[in-house]
């Protein structure tokens, strides 16, 4: 069964209704067959009714189909998030970090330099580190901010720092609007 606390009571309620309409309009279907198969039609409807009740069935599956690829994407999204909430609460917040790297496209030697500023080593440190120079750290960090789409190395460190805190709630939505009460 489908548990409303993590698939949230919205796509349960959803998937119960597209289940009960997409069973409908099966049954629909398999009646007709059966009962002019079997010559147990004796109930006399027109063909116009007939055709409006085939049509409406059929559009019922059509759009069942559609509502179950798009519900079972918005599912497949969730757990993927699921996963990667779980990788970073057991620990493996490592692999969380190389996924995301991978997924900007950097290369080796971008994912070590992108690693040492996650870390908050310096350009000096990263280059010393290295043994490179520190115009080829500056370069290299220079294309990471790129292909993450991030303005600097705070950007970068605090991207990974919502992934830890995804499942936690918004203080504002939590405890109201924050009052400017002095506390900084």
């Amino acid at each position: 069964m489908l548990n409303p606390r993590i698939f949230g009571r919205s796509i349960v309620l959803r998937l119960v209704i597209l289940v009960i309409f997409q069973s409908l309009c099966a049954a629909f279907f398999v009646a007709e067959l059966v009962t002019e198969v079997l010559g147990l039609r004796h109930w006399a409807i027109s063909w116009t009714m007939r055709e409006f009740l085939q049509i409406g069935a059929s559009l019922g599956l059509v759009l069942g189909a559609a509502a179950s690829f798009t519900l079972l994407r918005q599912t497949l999204y969730r757990v993927d998030r699921v996963e990667k909430q779980v990788k970073v609460a057991s620990g493996q917040f490592v692999d969380v970090l190389h996924d995301q790297f991978c997924a900007w496209g950097l290369s080796p030697a971008e994912r070590e330099v992108a690693l040492f500023a996650v870390r908050g080593y310096s350009n000096a440190e990263i280059a010393k580190a290295r043994g490179k120079s520190e115009a080829t750290v500056k370069s290299q960090l220079n294309a990471i901010f790129r292909k993450a789409d991030v303005p600097g190395r705070t950007a970068l460190v605090c991207h990974f720092i919502d992934v830890v805190l995804e499942n936690i709630p918004d203080p504002s939505t939590t405890y109201g609007p924050l009052a400017d009460n002095g506390d900084q």
